[in-house]
């Protein structure tokens, strides 16, 4: 049985397709980066349809069975099969490239880069080796105002953060898909349970601009919340995250 030109260029596609998935995937373990793999693609398609269209007759015989297909009355519901199934894999493939994802970025990125020794902010310095939380002290002074302190933090946090951060701070909140990177996940041990009040002070307060310029860009879309928040608001945010979190602040060992 003779296979149709178009038939046969489709699976030439189709070897080259599975080839730099199953042998660079699977057997190399060794995935080649998505923009590459996608321009080789582009180059096989073009390369496989010039070749197979070379000749006049080559290029009839290509297009016969879609001329055919668009043509031919009596295929009309084969047709309209056809563009179903083609509208539906383009729906797919543009699903595919626009959701949200949450795994780590493929990029060698800093998640807690260095902080600085000293910050201004609020129109005064900080030495964050030596800043602490003023509200802290509570926590054995007065447990009830402590107590009060956390409930007040955590209206602010809902007030102006859960948006990015999410209701469960988990870095899930209803903004959080249209960033990238995606915000910070307070309940990760890997974030908050390893820093300390004073880097998040610092984070906090002057947002993504307040990285460090040396190895910029972070592609932080943390807002400077020393622009809308006060210095009080802010310790009684962090004070809130660790008590939902349930961690405990990072501090310098003393001896």
């Amino acid at each position: 049985m003779k296979i149709s030109r178009l038939l046969l260029a489709v699976i030439v596609i189709g070897i080259f397709y599975s080839f730099f998935k199953i042998f660079f995937g699977i057997i190399l373990k060794q995935p080649i980066p998505g923009s590459l793999f996608t321009m080789y693609m582009f180059f096989i398609i073009i390369g496989v349809l010039l070749v197979f269209s070379f000749t006049e007759q080559g290029a009839k015989e290509l297009m016969s069975p879609i001329k055919d297909l668009l043509e031919n009355p009596e295929k009309m519901m084969m047709r309209n099969v056809v563009f179903g199934i083609v509208t539906i894999f383009a729906g797919f493939i543009t699903y595919q490239q626009v959701k949200p994802s949450f795994e780590a970025p493929l990029e060698l990125r800093t998640i807690h880069p260095a902080p600085p020794s000293n910050i201004s902010a609020y129109n005064k310095s900080y030495n964050l080796l030596t800043l602490e939380n003023p509200f802290m002290k509570y926590k054995k002074e007065d447990p009830e105002k402590f107590k009060q302190l956390i409930y007040e933090g955590g209206e602010v946090y809902f007030k102006n953060c859960f948006y990015c951060h999410g209701d469960k701070l988990d870095g899930k909140g209803h903004y959080a898909h249209g960033f990238n990177p995606l915000p910070a996940n307070f309940m990760d041990v890997g974030t908050i349970a390893q820093l300390q009040e004073s880097y998040l002070f610092w984070r906090i307060a002057t947002g993504g601009p307040g990285l460090p310029k040396e190895a910029a860009p972070w592609l932080s879309s943390m807002p400077v919340w020393q622009n809308f928040l006060s210095e009080e608001e802010i310790w009684k945010v962090i004070l809130f995250l660790y008590d939902y979190t349930g961690y405990v602040p990072r501090s310098w060992e003393k001896h």
